[in-house]
């Protein structure tokens, strides 16, 4: 194999432009006045006031009540992605464990039927998640947020999978050695899943670090809001003559893209080897 390809590095490079052209220009953008963006368009060029939008956006307190901020947006969305994240981590790797090393009647039935709801979208079951949430009494709750959501099918799938493929030597050595099921899973499973819970974690943190439509419908108090709908509510507000921030909804956007980024960067070997590996 030839060690450089020029041909192969021209096509990465042009993709990896196409992807942070859009990126790079929203950042650019959020640098300029909200009145410049609203009759130039979007920039290409560094503006004079980013600092100023940046720092207004995260510390200055806003909305109806006036008293959220970016930065409590922010830190409402990071308790949604972990909780998302490390809800259906555990839940998953629970449910694949009981359905791959207990035998009990009904046990691939049960499987398949958790499966088919990966065919029912959050949009399907929304309405009677809330309706159960409300007579809870759950609305406005950070708990009423995170766990209705927290059954993942696509979870346990993996994870059945990966517990499925690993040697029946070992549980055989585990139950000579005295293991019993907690041992065996917490000192056993945990450990050779690692690069599988993180490639699980990353999915669903971005998943639910992105969450708009559920959060809208759970929370009418300013306090929980996240900052996708910060972003939503800046880009609503046409009152007369006054024209929506897009100076400070730019820089919210870019802001929303760094935690999910940083999760990659941080998992990124572990995600690729826990999605690709094989061998146990």
């Amino acid at each position: 194999m030839r060690r450089f390809r020029p041909l192969d590095h021209l096509i990465l490079l042009l993709g990896a432009a196409f992807l942070l052209a859009p990126v790079l220009m929203a950042f650019l953008s959020s640098t300029h006045a909200a009145a410049d963006i609203h009759m130039n368009g979007l920039y290409l060029t560094p503006g004079t006031e980013g600092l100023a939008t940046y720092k207004k956006v995260l510390t200055q307190k806003g909305g109806f009540t006036g008293e959220v901020t970016g930065a409590r947006m922010a830190l409402n969305s990071l308790i949604l992605g972990l909780g998302f994240a490390l809800g259906k981590l555990i839940v998953s790797m629970l449910a694949a464990y009981g359905l791959v090393y207990f035998r009990f009647r009904f046990a691939t039935p049960i499987f398949w039927g958790i499966f088919t709801t990966l065919l029912l979208p959050l949009e399907v079951r929304i309405m009677p998640s809330y309706q159960v949430m409300s007579q809870l009494g759950a609305l406005n709750t950070t708990w009423g947020l995170i766990v209705p959501l927290l059954a993942s099918a696509t979870g346990t799938f993996y994870f059945r999978q990966f517990f499925k493929s690993v040697p029946d030597e070992l549980l055989e050595a585990a139950r000579i050695d005295g293991a019993g099921p907690w041992r065996f899973f917490a000192g056993i499973l945990v450990p050779l899943s690692r690069p599988m819970m993180a490639a699980i974690f990353i999915i669903m943190f971005v998943y639910g670090w992105n969450q708009y439509l559920w959060p809208m419908l759970m929370t009418t108090d300013e306090r929980f809001f996240t900052l996708m709908r910060g972003i939503k509510t800046i880009l609503q507000v046409w009152v007369g003559s006054q024209i929506p921030d897009y100076n400070e909804a730019f820089a919210l956007a870019v802001l929303a893209m760094l935690p999910p980024l940083g999760v990659v960067i941080v998992f990124q070997r572990l995600f690729v080897k826990g999605l690709t590996e094989s061998d146990k």
